[in-house]
Parts: C-alpha cells; sequence; structure tokens
C-alpha cells in the first residue's frame, strides 16, 4: 500500500491514519507455512515538529507446530512500526530514516520487512513444555514416559555387589 504524504509534510501536527490486510500467507520458514492469517497493519503517519513519525503495527495469528513435543498451537503475532520518514538526506546516510518517493511511502514493504524479520526461529506451545521422550516417543506433557528405567552405568560394578549381598 503507497500511501501519499504530500498532504501533511508542511503540516506541523497533521496525520494521516492507515489500515490494511497484508497477505504473507506464501512465505517460506524452514519448510513451514506458519502466517495462514491475513496480518492486519494499521496506525499513522504524524508530522510532529516538521518530521515525519509512522508509528503503528502489524498484526496476525500464526498456525504454529512446537519444536519440542511436535503439537499444532495457535500464537498471536505482533510486530511494532516505528519509523522516521524524510523526503531527502542531508548530510550523512541515516540508516534509521526511510526516504520519501515523490511525497509517498510503500507500507506494505515496510510492514513486510518488519513483520518478517520478527519471525522466532524456534516455537515452544509453552515455555515449560516438556517435549518427546526420546526412548518411547510418548508427549511428556500428557502422560508420563513408558520406558523402563536403565541404570546408569557407572554404577554397574555397586549394583554387581548388592546383587552377590542379596544372594
Amino acid at each position: 500500500m503507497r500511501l501519499d504524504l504530500r498532504s501533511i509534510i508542511h503540516q506541523p501536527g497533521a496525520s494521516i491514519p492507515f489500515s490494511f490486510s497484508l497477505d504473507l500467507s506464501k512465505e517460506d520458514f524452514f519448510g513451514e507455512q506458519p502466517i495462514t492469517h491475513p496480518v492486519q497493519v494499521s496506525g499513522s503517519v504524524a508530522n510532529i515538529a516538521g518530521m515525519l513519525v509512522l508509528e503503528g503495527q502489524a498484526v496476525s495469528q500464526l498456525d504454529l507446530i512446537c519444536d519440542r513435543c511436535m503439537a499444532p498451537f495457535s500464537r498471536e503475532k505482533a510486530v511494532k512500526l516505528s519509523y522516521l520518514l524524510a523526503e531527502r538526506l542531508e548530510g550523512e546516510e541515516d540508516e534509521a530514516l526511510v526516504l520519501l518517493e515523490d511525497g509517498a511511502v510503500e507500507l506494505g514493504e515496510l510492514a513486510y520487512t518488519a513483520f518478517i524479520l520478527d519471525m522466532d526461529t524456534k516455537h515452544l506451545c509453552s515455555e515449560d513444555c516438556k517435549g518427546l521422550c526420546p526412548g518411547c516417543g510418548v508427549d511428556l506433557n500428557r502422560e508420563p514416559c513408558r520406558c523402563k528405567k536403565q541404570p546408569d552405568p557407572r554404577w554397574a560394578a555397586l549394583q554387581q555387589l548388592l546383587d552377590h549381598k542379596a544372594e
């Protein structure tokens, strides 16, 4: 979405609200496509003392698979958008500024970049997820492990002494 800001560039105190949807359902993250719902982007651009300030947020519901227990779950993802906009650079290049093109800014690109860069690489259904048992594969969040406990091999010599004493 392209937002024309020429009407507020020279009017301190003026602002322009924005709201649109962004479809990121085709974006691939390590073989998964978790952004199944449209990203709702909203906010405003305000002229504050001659500076154009973009404030807003991008929100969507993600459908994920837990990296520990492999259970599907959903979680809301909200990303804050905050940028300074300028018509031209004065002096050296500043990475914090977003330059306007013909008095407009491409909001879709800004929201896309912010949302994608804020995606997590690890997904957990809860912070205290116990995961799967490496022996029997049971989900430890739902039931206890069914594996027969193996004695620690470092204590095998002691176990032999106890076995001889029992005879």
